[in-house]
């Protein structure tokens, strides 16, 4: 029998993170469930502010609910699947309805998972601030869960 990690994205996982997953535990059967949210539920203010804190400059374009280049979370979610089975992970995955962090309690419960896994890029106030979805979620969970920052293998401080 494998163990289950939970994983919340925010974005399609990038052959780094598959590699930084599957690293995680090399000597056990593990599989993984990764939870997209459908909406992410950031304010466009943070947003900026975090774009910003990154020397990114807002795009043109877009539309009210973002930028046009943002993948659908259905194909998100099709897109990090892929990417996990390449790299010989056993996987399943949900976009979710509800809130990111309510979303990733469920499954984990759901899962009887021991261990999550939070990866996004960098958000400057939420990370400073300790209002970012892996700190969140640890809270609700009572159980460690691990930040790491999307395409690298920088771990979020939560």
């Amino acid at each position: 029998m494998s163990e289950t990690i939970v994983v919340l994205t925010e974005q399609p996982l990038l052959d780094a993170d598959a590699a930084n997953l599957t690293a995680l535990h090399p000597d056990v059967d593990v599989a993984f469930h990764v939870v997209l949210p459908g909406r992410t539920g950031r304010s466009l203010l943070v947003e900026l502010i975090d774009r910003l804190s990154l020397f990114e400059l807002p795009e043109r374009g877009g539309d009210e609910h973002g930028p046009t280049d943002r993948p659908r979370p259905e194909e998100a979610l099709r897109t990090s699947l892929e990417v996990l089975e390449r790299a010989g992970a056993a996987v399943t995955g949900e976009v979710a309805a509800e809130k990111p962090v309510d979303a990733l309690v469920a499954a984990v419960r759901a899962h009887d998972a021991r261990e999550a896994v939070v990866i996004t890029v960098p958000h400057a106030v939420e990370d400073t601030f300790h209002t970012d979805w892996a700190t969140r979620a640890q809270d609700k969970l009572g159980l460690p869960v691990l930040h790491l920052y999307s395409g690298s293998s920088f771990i979020g401080d939560s």
